[in-house]
């Protein structure tokens, strides 16, 4: 049998203890979306942990099919709900991900454009801004209804084009803190991101705005950059490592301590998408061989808090506002199975009056975007935003509520394809509803300024 040399990151201990805790029972294979869509055990969870087995043993070489059933991988991490044994598989895929990228040579084009996205845009959200301003102008002024008229654009260019929401240029202000309205209980520190900052504005806008409302200073560390989710997507782990040093070094050595004392410490960091989230609080784990930033990790990731997280426990102001609504809520995967963060959602969109919360049949299932995965493999992602629309048209809502940027752009697109009239927010945007309906406010006023 042949010999292949081996791989380093597959031939380490906590790699090779990490595989060895699968345990082939298979309960992963009915919550795996690509296995749904191809059938095949190597395009499931175990099927995927067999052949990284083998890699990590020499038996097999990173060969192209090798990579192929590792990138159809949505790294969604429903199997980790489902597995038994307790199988970290997000890690795993992530770790496969970074040395198969160490091992390849990109062409130049490819090259150019993670330079652009991965270096030049996702870090600078002046510059993320700056595009979605030329977007609200395309979409504005006519020429995106010429562009879809004559119909000319490459498919992946078309697909990224569908996938754009209406723009908003109201953006937060960012350069002083956000007052408490009525009594100060304390004060928090607002993770902004990247693309949800410069294409979803309202987004933020509604979640401080609501942090205003329940009594909390919020502050914007001025140095903050892009989480790092989509290089480690990517397997560009030393650009994601640099990121993640810079929002350590933002919020605790730029910020102050977190001391949490309600003093000039912060209460909590908080963030308000589900796959941004998950990133921030796998920091420690991301740095944890870094002698100068394994502690500072720790105590950052011990402040990261989800939006809905952090309001189930300091919803001091409840939404009174009646909201007449049929609404669905459709799980970020990275939110339900990367946090575990699965009722507190639930218990919020419950709590604002009028409201009708109809479940889906399979709320665990990924709407099919995994970061840019519905970019680098839209058929299959195609495949899976069907069944996951199918599943929504079931509910008969008129409102779908998600928690994630991503999930917002696929769930509007797959509302267009799929003719259905409902509309798409996160969840902070309708709690916002409820508090405005209730005082006659305008929901488009920064409370900020």
């Amino acid at each position: 049998m042949t010999q292949y040399p081996s791989i380093e990151p597959l031939t380490t201990p906590e790699f090779k203890q990490m595989i060895s805790q699968c345990i082939h029972c298979g309960l992963c294979l009915e919550a795996c979306p690509t296995y749904s869509v191809f059938g095949t055990e190597m395009d499931a969870p175990r099927g995927r942990i067999a052949i990284m087995h083998a890699a990590s043993a020499g038996r097999i070489g990173f060969t192209d099919s090798f990579q192929d059933h590792i990138t159809l991988c949505l790294a969604c991490r429903a199997c980790e709900t489902a597995c038994p044994s307790g199988v970290q598989y997000g890690t795993l895929v992530e770790t496969v991900r970074i040395t198969i990228e160490n091992q390849r040579s990109p062409g130049w084009i490819e090259r150019l454009l993670r330079w652009l996205a991965l270096r030049q845009l996702l870090p600078r959200v002046g510059r993320l801004r700056l595009a979605a301003r030329f977007v609200r102008i395309y979409q504005v002024s006519g020429l995106q209804r010429l562009v879809h008229t004559l119909n000319f654009l490459p498919s992946r260019l078309k697909l990224m084009e569908n996938l754009l929401p209406a723009i908003s240029t109201n953006y937060p202000n960012y350069r002083n803190p956000a007052p408490p309205l009525g009594t100060k209980r304390g004060n928090v520190a607002f993770f902004h991101g990247c693309v949800q900052d410069a294409f979803l504005a309202r987004v933020n806008n509604a979640t401080i705005r609501i942090l205003q409302r329940n009594g909390f200073e919020v502050h914007f560390p001025r140095q903050q950059t892009c989480c790092g989710a989509a290089h480690l997507y990517l397997g560009e782990q030393a650009l994601a490592e640099d990121l993640a040093r810079q929002n350590i070094d933002t919020f605790i050595e730029g910020a102050g301590q977190l001391d949490g004392d309600g003093g000039t410490g912060f209460l909590a960091i908080i963030n308000n998408a589900g796959g941004c989230g998950t990133t921030l609080k796998e920091y420690a784990h991301l740095l944890q061989d870094d002698p100068e930033y394994a502690d500072k990790a720790r105590i950052f990731v011990s402040k990261v808090q989800d939006i809905s997280e952090f309001l189930e426990n300091h919803l001091i102001v409840k939404p009174q506002g009646e909201l007449r609504l049929r609404a669905t809520y459709a799980d970020s995967c990275h939110l339900r199975h990367g946090q575990k963060i699965i009722q507190q959602p639930r218990r919020l969109l419950e709590s604002i009056p009028g409201l009708k919360l109809v479940e889906l049949d399979k709320p665990d299932r990924c709407c099919g975007s995994a970061g840019v995965y519905n970019i680098l493999h839209p058929d299959t992602a195609s495949v899976i935003l069907s069944e996951k629309m199918d599943d929504i048209a079931a509910t008969g809502a008129d409102t779908i509520v998600t928690t994630n940027a991503g999930c917002y752009f696929q769930l509007m697109f797959g509302a267009q394809q799929a003719n259905l009239s409902a509309r798409v927010v996160h969840l902070v945007e309708l709690l916002e509803e409820s508090y405005a309906a209730q005082t006659g406010e305008d929901t488009t006023r920064k409370l900020n300024v």
